[in-house]
């Protein structure tokens, strides 16, 4: 609903008061879709690219500093940083929110974003799983301490779920299996820009970690599943 039909409401809200460009924020990972939320943004994509009421700008940002920030507060509490087959399987370059904001602002004005898809990394060179972690070590200033767990228990914990979803019909396990099949999708794909056109901003990976060891972090029940940030006073 939210990655189709509520942003397609705001493409026709556009087109009823003379919008003259939309800025859509996508996913890199659309690239090699196989999950629901994927083909639910393509769809939109595709509308927006049919219409000729406005220009656009459609960006596929590879992730964002949350996702690969949910393992800091078991890190800091003593616990092994957890990753699939050997730690090098997949590589990325995510980028800051902060960063993230400024392009997208930019596509309203920048001629040469638009009507284009834009994939979009942050600065750093390719960092594999096991980069991360000690990255995060580093950040936390602990010594390296990892577990290396092996891709098949994904297909193992998916299978299960999906047979109780089709056994009773249960919704709740339908989503359950879709969610182990994201983190499975993750796990195996690079989320990598290695163009220099498709690299943008100035914020590294190291310093986020290096922050949010200190500041602590938001919760999100889909990425950092253990964080909660200082209360405010």
């Amino acid at each position: 609903a939210i990655d189709y039909q509520a942003t397609k409401n705001c493409l026709d809200s556009g087109m009823a008061t003379d919008a003259r460009h939309f800025v859509l924020l996508s996913a890199f990972c659309v690239k090699n879709p196989w999950l629901q939320f994927q083909q639910a943004k393509l769809k939109f994509e595709a509308d927006l690219q049919a219409q000729d009421k406005m220009t656009y700008s459609i960006v596929r940002p590879t992730a964002f500093f949350k996702s690969v920030s949910g393992q800091l507060e078991v890190v800091q509490q003593g616990a092994p940083f957890v990753m699939f087959g050997d730690g090098e399987v997949t590589r990325c370059n995510p980028i800051a929110e902060a960063d993230l904001a400024t392009y997208l602002i930019d596509c309203i004005t920048d001629e040469s974003r638009k009507n284009k898809i834009l994939n979009l990394g942050g600065p750093d060179e390719p960092l594999t799983m096991k980069k991360q972690g000690e990255m995060l070590f580093k950040a936390v200033g602990k010594e390296p301490n990892f577990f290396f767990a092996p891709l098949w228990l994904f297909d193992t914990i998916i299978d299960s779920l999906q047979w109780v979803a089709d056994t009773f019909n249960s919704e709740k396990f339908e989503n359950a299996a879709e969610l182990g099949r994201i983190g499975k999708y993750y796990a195996v794909e690079d989320m990598l820009t290695t163009d220099p056109s498709e690299k943008f901003g100035t914020i590294t990976l190291q310093e986020h970690y290096d922050r949010i060891a200190v500041e602590g972090q938001e919760y999100d029940p889909y990425t950092t599943m253990f964080a909660k940030a200082p209360a405010s006073e």
